[in-house]
């Protein structure tokens, strides 16, 4: 099984380390208030108690699903089966129905199409492109591999 890291820029990367700091910082604070504050002067614990309760788990959550989404985000190729992978979301294709894989050096993307309308763009490195799609091809040999290129655009008006 031959897997590719996700590529996030480094404006995503800094947001989801942001987030899983302000995580941290939700979960101490929150701990903070526990510590302070006296529930038994509350006019009803059940409130303050839920509320703590509450922050734990969003603050937790949060981290937890910011961290899987920074360390198993991935595509993945094996036998007749392509998968992907962005953190707890994981999505699973049968390689003999990918129809062609175009390599866009406009935009620089590497879209998998599975029919007219149906398909993905893969975001890894570029210098793992070329090893996707020969990884993809020895798969299933019948996937159309096209580059579009500067050069070869017919629509653009000169």
């Amino acid at each position: 099984m031959k897997i590719y890291k996700y590529r996030f820029t480094k404006v995503m990367t800094a947001f989801i380390w942001a987030g899983m700091v302000l995580a941290l910082a939700a979960f101490a604070m929150n701990t903070y208030f526990v510590i302070t504050e006296n529930i038994e002067s509350a006019a009803n614990a059940f409130y303050p108690i839920l509320r703590y309760t509450l922050m734990y788990l969003v603050s937790t959550v949060t981290f937890v699903l910011l961290l899987c989404v920074l360390l198993s985000s991935y595509y993945s190729i094996s036998g007749t089966t392509f998968k992907t992978s962005f953190g707890v979301i994981k999505s699973k294709y049968d390689i003999s129905k990918i129809e062609s894989v175009v390599l866009d050096r406009k935009t620089n993307k590497l879209s998998i199409y599975f029919g007219e309308t149906d398909f993905i763009v893969v975001v890894v490195k570029e210098d793992w492109y070329e090893q996707f799609i020969d990884d993809l091809l020895q798969a299933n040999p019948n996937i159309e591999y096209t580059i579009a290129s500067k050069e070869n655009d017919v629509d653009e008006k000169k």
